[in-house]
């Protein structure tokens, strides 16, 4: 592994030790925590932990040096991670993705049994007439999602640094740029929190193995050009946040705008208007709290609402859009890209789910 200038040192065999991997790492800005050697998994608890059930955020063994816990544990300290190579050299390098501010899409290719198609794309609903022959992998699903939205497939992103594993599948790492956002983990086939069939996230909560890591079954490999994980795209930040995964705060703070700034709605007395107005005005009020306001939430939940409205026929495209971004800029001027975004995202995703109302407007 390479980057920003700096190279790893290699063993007498060639390949990069695990203990240069880690500095790597770290190097990077990416705390690091050991893998039990040759496995994916993280290095057994000490006794003590391992006897006794506890909260790792509670446990004394992190200040103490260990590795308890893994990725609890996990650091960027230089003396910590000698400390911790010289007493295992053949530990694998794991990854704690939340502190290191990364978003990483693990890709299965394991052999499954294919669900149902409405569990390929959670709150996606496909169309019968999509033909879904063939479909068998998270790279499959992956795909389709980037198809729905007209955007390239992250398999294929030369951007970002891409890893491809022992099993066959794919890492694709990117990093958080919007201050404040914050993602969960999520496991493909969770019936609550997915972003699509056999696609895992690691975020928040999770680690991913660094690559480079050995392990019986293969080496941990780097494709393509890219060495570092590119931005986290806009588009599929509004697909974590439309599936639930964002936690957190929400932006970078900048000052409330002044009320004579905010544009009033209109008063409409159509059932589409008493549907939205009240979501769109829950939007405006992010204006006065510039963090922890939930705006992407509110602006998803908007957004996902004029969708359906204009299935249904009640509102046209052109009218959601402009109540939409009005709203939008209004609360947060400085990120007009990432609230298109999130416009974009959840506006097709409720143009498969028609809001019919009692009325016609």
């Amino acid at each position: 592994m390479s980057g920003q200038g700096e190279t790893t040192r290699a063993t007498s065999s060639g390949t990069t030790s695990p203990f240069d991997v880690a500095t790597w790492c770290a190097a990077q800005g990416w705390p690091v925590h050991p893998l039990a050697p040759g496995r994916k998994t993280p290095a057994a608890n000490c006794a003590a932990c391992r006897e006794h059930t506890h909260p790792p955020q509670a446990c004394p063994c992190t200040a103490a040096g260990k590795w308890c816990h893994g990725f609890h544990a996990a650091t960027t300290d230089s003396a910590r991670l000698s400390a911790w190579w010289a007493e295992q050299a053949s530990f694998g390098v794991g990854v704690s993705c939340g502190p290191a501010g990364l978003v990483v899409l693990d890709v299965d290719a394991h052999s499954a049994e294919v669900p149902e198609r409405d569990r390929l794309l959670p709150g996606i609903a496909i169309h019968q007439g999509v033909n879904l022959d063939g479909l068998a992998s998270g790279f499959d699903t992956l795909a389709l999602l980037a198809a729905y939205r007209g955007e390239p497939n992250p398999a294929q992103d030369e951007s970002t640094l891409r890893v491809r594993t022992p099993s066959g599948g794919l890492h694709i790492w990117y990093r958080v740029t919007e201050p404040g956002a914050r993602y969960r983990s999520s496991t493909g086939s969770s019936p609550k929190v997915a972003l699509a069939w056999q696609v895992d996230v690691r975020a928040v909560g999770g680690y991913i193995v660094a690559p480079a890591t050995r392990t019986p079954g293969g080496t941990y490999d780097p494709v393509g050009p890219a060495r570092l994980p590119a931005p986290l795209p806009d588009w599929l930040a509004a697909e974590l946040t439309r599936t639930g995964h964002l936690v957190g705060g929400d932006g970078t703070a900048r000052p409330a705008a002044p009320a004579s700034r905010r544009p009033a709605l209109k008063p409409d007395a159509t059932g589409a208007h008493r549907l939205l107005d009240p979501l769109l005005r829950e939007v405006h009020g992010c204006a006065g709290v510039p963090q922890g306001a939930s705006f992407t939430e509110k602006l998803n939940r908007a957004a996902y609402t004029a969708g359906g409205l204009v299935a249904a026929g009640h509102l046209t495209d052109a009218e959601a859009r402009e109540l939409l971004t009005a709203a939008a800029d209004e609360a947060r001027p400085h990120q007009t890209h990432r609230s298109l975004a999130i416009i974009n995202s959840a506006l097709s995703a409720g143009l498969h789910r028609p809001l019919h109302l009692k009325g016609r407007p």
